[in-house]
């Protein structure tokens, strides 16, 4: 049968063309065609409707992207060689003029689309044409309301200056920014009113002679003062650097040695603090020989005269942000306004942001979660950001969420403990006077996300409204502007339960059964965002396979070129092109999921612990502040240290067994020595049952004690330092025995990875033996055999043995779908170089592979392909491409089975990506059915960009044919509108099993 348009965006583009062609019918006489009336507007608005039209059929999950007259029509519309002619049918027959096909194969935009239409517009027009009534304008003129779009987002900016700019020129009076208060509705920032405030300030910086690209350092509270002076700064031509302002008597000290550290680090010269916090500034001051000035918001824009707007570039640094730093030692990473509108850009395309969102925040402004996830984000979107001070938030948090309701939140985001704070103060009576049915993405990040926090949270307050696939589990570093990893939108949290023991033992993460009441659990943090990209690599850099443990790499337009003013560190971050995330994680269909922080890892006898899990559970230990719980490994004793009453003695003799001694650190205010010794007890219990042994030493303390970050998280890493320095616990024997020990205790691991990277390279070195001797056999077979049935079962021979040999499994499901009384055109995805070896021991009886054109280059390849009849096609010469989909279509008329790998090309990031038209058209044309086939596994075996092979199974899946009646070539648009039914059946079948996630939305910002 044949398929017909019946959906929205098929009778849109029909209605489009009929538009056009009413109008050419209300011609007379000698009038030009319809394309000749209309203004220019008219003219580029239709042009963008059947672009967009045209991109909605291919892409749907696209369907709501805007268009643009400046974007790529390959690389950001996803617009291939057919497409691109069904494009001409559309414009010729709308505007009623003839292109010649070389505009089309050799446009880049949808611009240079309309310079072309305009130029036959120019020829065509008669002097008197500009006379004629607006009724026969091309199409009807817009409403009043519809020419100024308030709702419209900054696409084309290339830097922060150029989105404010923009929002202040298009609406500068729409709301922007509500600061929260609980009974009143709090204070108002427009874009207008946000502009004119960081004028102010830049004047200010500018009279006092600050350089361009020259650091300048923000210590503000959240308040219209800190989003003054972080854009004031980038419009004065310097750099933001934020730091987090004093709020703690207690850490004073802390305090001063971090941003001690920063100051001396950027060699910022001015400090923007408010009145409060000067007496603090000044000791900064007297410690850091180039901080010359501290001012306020009030003192900088007191000043008045001249202000001048230095040019910016998307490349300059936008501000600089300085990791948490575990020992005192910050790094400040550079981040540029390219890497952060790219950011904002691919985490807005993930949770489809909108101007219409509103989104609530406690977040601090100095944490890149809130500067660039809630501040910024809103900004580029022109979005309302309703915002809280963190301080408002931890004292109430229930806050936070009658802010959601009373202003209709649709976007928020925290980390793991500020969802556990709400679930801990938020009480049932609170609960009925909540509704947060309006929130559509609910971001958990930044920390660890705990899998029984994200259970309760939507237990508890799915009673308010709160949907489950709102919640998201997100994952991001500052290294990586703020997002990396994101969940779908409509999806919902991801939990994985793997076997304690192997994932503890052998770093693999195993399914566990339903009844294990000790599986470990984690949580999905989604998979990269558009245009960025993660690997999971063992210690030698090699990419490993689904499912092992590993350390997480990543790589795209939002990371960082490195830390400021550190070369040593910046050196440390990067791993051939990739950037080294310090995080372990691995992979399951696309899906990160995050295991821990490699320097918090405690290898324990062999066994590999993860502190997050053992601190949660201490933390809800009676008695035991919650959140305020460290857990790290170490190989010595701190000089003040002894075991910890009730601690066993089998427990403490593991520091003279040479492995590292687990120490758990644990706020609490209990004094009585009986609730002291039990509350030991209950922890060894728990870290019996997590971790496999009891603490070697257990440390209770007073509140205050465990250090924390500026976020929130806990400093495990200085806390260690701490204990190691005596300042926490009570020394242990000699130094030289103790490391002794350390070289010791590690052996078994070092052993068994050394065993692990040996086996992979042999079995690397016997697969590429077997296949230089199988390869060579199939050549000789393809040059000698005479016939070509008899070339191809010795292809599909080899390529059997060749899996054979390997310990290969390959499982075929579905191999009666195949025809064999006819011809068919088969499609599969496309994940490695082992694809085109899989179908050939997949399908017994012979195909015609459709190839690129560059393998014909090498001439004794080209005989090669040609003796088993591959067909070439053409990619980047847009006319000749168009010609060979022509001549395939008349070879699949003549009865040849026809193979297209309907992606085109593959990636080493998992993702099915968008399919080209050629092979749907061929079979629309000829009335050949499309067989679709699902290749799965042959990705994690052998990566694009790698040539290091592993072990795996592959499954190939081969659906049933998808019948079509023949349209012929002469009926353009049945023929258009089929090819796309095939190929969105095709595409469904093969993505349901191939594995992947769908990466089929069209282009990238």
């Amino acid at each position: 049968m044949a398929f017909h348009r019946n959906d929205d965006a098929g009778r849109e583009a029909n209605t489009a063309v009929r538009e056009a062609e009413q109008v050419q019918a209300r011609k007379t006489g000698q009038e030009t065609p319809a394309s000749t009336n209309g203004t220019p507007e008219h003219v580029e608005d239709l042009l963008l409707r059947l672009v967009r039209e045209l991109v909605a059929e291919l892409h749907p999950k696209a369907a709501d992207r805007p268009v643009h007259l400046d974007h790529s029509i390959d690389r950001d519309l996803g617009l291939d060689s057919l497409a691109r002619m069904e494009l001409l049918t559309r414009v010729e027959n709308a505007f009623g003029v003839t292109l010649p096909e070389r505009t089309f194969t050799d446009a880049e935009s949808p611009r240079d689309l309309l310079r072309a239409i305009s130029r036959l517009r120019t020829a065509a027009t008669p002097a008197h044409a500009a006379d004629q009534p607006a009724g026969d304008s091309l199409v009807p003129a817009k409403k009043p309301e519809e020419t100024e779009r308030p709702d419209a987002v900054p696409h084309n900016a290339r830097t922060l200056v150029d989105v404010i700019e923009w929002h202040v020129t298009h609406h500068p009076d729409r709301l922007h920014i509500r600061f929260y208060k609980d009974k009143e509705e709090g204070d108002t920032l427009s874009f207008h009113q946000l502009k004119e405030g960081a004028d102010a300030v830049a004047r200010g910086l500018q009279h006092l002679d600050i350089k361009p690209a020259e650091p300048v350092a923000i210590m503000l509270p959240t308040g219209p003062d800190y989003f003054f002076t972080f854009l004031g700064i980038l419009l004065a031509g310097g750099i933001p650097v934020p730091l987090y302002p004093p709020v703690r008597q207690a850490r004073l000290e802390d305090h001063l040695r971090r941003h001690r550290s920063i100051l001396q680090n950027c060699a910022a010269s001015t400090l923007v603090s408010m009145p409060e916090a000067k007496p603090f500034a000044r000791l900064l001051k007297s410690q850091v020989e180039s901080l010359h000035r501290i001012v306020t918001v009030e003192e900088l824009s007191s000043d008045s005269g001249a202000f001048w707007t230095p040019q910016v570039n998307p490349q300059d640094t936008a501000f600089l942000q300085y990791t948490s730093g575990s020992t005192g030692n910050p790094k400040g990473v550079v981040l540029s306004h390219a890497n952060l509108l790219a950011n904002i850009r691919a985490m807005g395309q993930n949770v489809q942001a909108t101007p219409n969102d509103v989104f609530v925040s406690w977040l601090p402004l100095y944490h890149d979660m809130g500067l660039i996830g809630a501040w910024l984000g809103s900004l580029y979107f022109g979005s309302q950001l309703v915002i809280m001070s963190p301080i408002g938030f931890l004292t109430r948090p229930l806050r936070w969420f009658q802010a959601v309701h009373r202003y209709r939140g649709s976007i928020t985001a925290s980390p793991n403990f500020g969802f556990e704070l709400c679930l801990r103060k938020v009480t049932e009576e609170d609960l009925r006077e909540l509704d947060l049915s309006s929130l559509r993405a609910v971001c958990n990040g930044a920390e660890p996300v705990s899998a029984e926090t994200v259970r309760r949270l939507i237990e508890r307050f799915s009673v308010c409204g709160l949907k489950q696939e709102a919640v998201m589990p997100v994952y991001g570093l500052a290294e990586c502007s703020v997002g990396l990893t994101f969940p779908p939108t409509d999806r919902g949290p991801l939990i994985d339960r793997v076997q304690r023991e192997t994932f503890q033992r052998d770093g693999l993460a195993l399914p566990a059964d339903a009844d294990d009441d000790n599986a470990l659990q984690f949580v999905s943090s989604g998979s990269p965002l558009t245009g960025h990209e993660v690997r999971i690599v063992d210690d030698a850099g090699r990419e490993l396979p689904e499912r092992r443990v590993g350390q997480l790499h990543f790589r795209g337009p939002s990371a960082t070129s490195g830390y400021f003013r550190n070369p040593e560190q910046t050196g440390k971050l990067f791993r051939d092109g990739w950037l080294d995330s310090g995080d372990l994680a691995y992979m399951v269909c696309g899906d990160v999921f995050i295991t821990g922080r490699i320097k918090d890892i405690i290898i324990r006898a062999g066994r590999n612990i993860t502190p997050e899990e053992l601190e949660e559970a201490i933390g809800k230990v009676q008695g035991i502040r919650k959140s305020c719980v460290a857990v790290f490994g170490s190989h010595t004793r701190g000089p003040d240290s002894s075991p910890a009453p009730g601690t066993p003695p089998e427990a403490d003799a593991t520091s003279d067994m040479g492995t590292e001694r687990l120490v758990v650190l644990a706020e609490t205010r209990e004094s009585s020595p009986e609730t002291r010794e039990q509350i030991i007890a209950e922890i060894n219990s728990l870290a019996v049952d997590l971790a496999g042994t009891p603490a070697d030493e257990v440390l209770l303390v007073p509140p205050g004690t465990v250090l924390k970050t500026s976020s929130g998280k806990v400093r495990r890493a200085a806390s260690k330092e701490r204990y190691e320095q005596g300042r926490l616990g009570r020394p242990a024997g000699a130094l030289w025995l103790i490391l002794a020990r350390q070289i010791l205790s590690s052996m078994p691991q070092q052993l068994r990875r050394a065993r692990r990277a040996l086996s992979d390279s042999l079995f690397a070195f016997r697969a590429w033996s077997l296949y230089v001797i199988l390869a060579t056999l199939g050549i000789l077979s393809i040059i000698a055999l005479p016939a070509l049935s008899w070339r191809w079962t010795a292809l599909h021979t080899l390529a059997r043995l060749l899996g054979l040999s390997t310990g290969t499994r390959l499982m075929v499901r579905g191999l009666e779908n195949l025809p064999t009384d006819r011809p068919c055109v088969i499609v599969a995805n496309h994940a490695s170089y082992l694809d085109g070896y899989v179908l050939a021991a997949t399908l017994p009886h012979p195909v015609s592979f459709v190839a690129k054109a560059e393998l014909a280059a090498n001439a004794a390849l080209r005989f090669l392909m040609q003796r088993v009849h591959t067909e070439f096609v053409e990619r980047f010469d847009m006319q000749k491409g168009i010609e060979d989909a022509r001549r395939i279509s008349r070879q699949a008329k003549a009865g040849r089975i026809l193979m297209y790998f309907a992606e085109g090309t593959f990636t080493r990031a998992p993702g099915l990506r968008p399919f080209h038209m050629g092979a749907f058209i061929a079979a629309a044309e000829s009335g050949a059915p499309v067989v679709p086939i699902a290749i799965r596994g042959t990705r994690s075996m052998l990566r694009a960009d790698s040539w290091f092979p592993r072990r795996g199974s592959i499954t190939v899946t081969i659906g049933k044919p998808i019948e079509v009646q023949p349209t012929g070539p002469e009926a353009d648009g049945a023929s258009w509108n089929t090819a796309v039914e095939l190929r969105n059946i095709a595409r469904e079948f093969i993505l349901r099993h191939c594995g992947d996630p769908d990466l089929g939305s069209a282009g990238r910002s």
